[in-house]
């Protein structure tokens, strides 16, 4: 059954890319809230009852595990998306070709995610003993975000990728009409927008060592992982343009998740001593979390 469920998963994501660049956005142009809220209404219901068809072909622990790895990666998606409004900023990137540049990432992710949860499936069903590594780094990384703060004034010139692709490749600092490579006087040059992409994808890898770790800590199941995960960041792009304006307000996300992250890390970990904590009792707390977190950001509002 998983396989029938898996082609439907599948042929969801590639419709909607080819949909989405192939024929709503082939120009390129500033994405609206009101689409940017559609199409985030459109990912949450579509991945709600993907959750659904998980539970009547696969049972509620099964399901339970997909919603709950889905709201996890989700919740550490916001980190993303903070990275995303700074490099955009700080390049001065035209707003008409955020969407592009955000595709193509967002798309070189689902690729990227597809080779880590198949290389950690194999490796914890080969070393059970991984997830205990898991749930460690789960616990720091909750500490360390507990203790981060957001630098709103990153230089990206002094970024280790951007020196590196400046080394190596021939860079123009424009936009050339939307294009990632042109050719100039016989020459080839990479664009403003490839280098934000470049950053982007490397971003998005760095920020997967914590949010795989995460999904296995949930579940053992790589289809569940891998269908979550990748449902998280499908909707990410609709996600940024619907919270770009109001993404510092949420500025308690980032507590709760700190707490999400040290739970499922001691959940793991809990393994070792014979404790199992089910599920259903993990979504909640996860649910709780990201509630409570977005209560206190409305009613304690962040001093400017």
């Amino acid at each position: 059954m998983q396989q029938e469920l898996l082609i439907v998963f599948g042929v969801v994501i590639v419709g909607f890319l080819i949909a989405d660049l192939g024929y709503f956005n082939r120009q390129a142009h500033k994405i609206s809230f009101q689409t940017a809220a559609l199409q985030s209404i459109f990912w949450v219901a579509v991945a709600v009852a993907f959750g659904f068809l998980v539970f009547l072909y696969m049972g509620r622990e099964s399901a339970t595990e997909f919603m709950s790895a889905y709201i996890t990666e989700k919740m550490l998606s916001v980190d993303n998306l903070f990275v995303f409004l700074l490099l955009f900023s700080f390049f001065k990137l035209d707003e008409k070709y955020h969407h592009r540049v955000l595709f193509w990432g967002i798309t070189g992710a689902v690729v990227f995610r597809g080779l880590f949860i198949g290389a950690g499936s194999y490796l914890v069903s080969q070393f059970y003993w991984i997830l205990y590594i898991f749930g460690v780094i789960l616990i720091i990384t909750g500490i360390k975000l507990l203790r981060e703060k957001k630098e709103e004034h990153i230089n990206f010139h002094d970024n280790k990728v951007f020196k590196l692709a400046h080394k190596y490749l021939a860079f123009s600092p424009h936009e050339h009409g939307g294009k990632f490579i042109v050719k100039e006087n016989g020459k080839i040059y990479f664009t403003l927008l490839f280098m934000v992409l470049l950053l982007i994808e490397t971003t998005d890898i760095v920020f997967a060592v914590d949010s795989i770790p995460a999904a296995f800590a949930i579940s053992q199941n790589p289809y569940i992982i891998f269908t979550s995960n990748i449902f998280a960041v499908m909707g990410l792009r609709a996600m940024f343009f619907l919270i770009e304006n109001v993404l510092h307000r949420f500025h308690h996300l980032q507590k709760g998740l700190s707490f999400i992250l040290v739970f499922i890390g001691a959940k793991m970990l809990a393994g070792i001593f014979g404790l199992h904590i089910s599920s259903l009792v993990s979504f909640g707390v996860i649910m709780a979390a990201l509630c409570l977190s977005l209560l206190l950001s409305v009613i304690f509002p962040k001093k400017i």
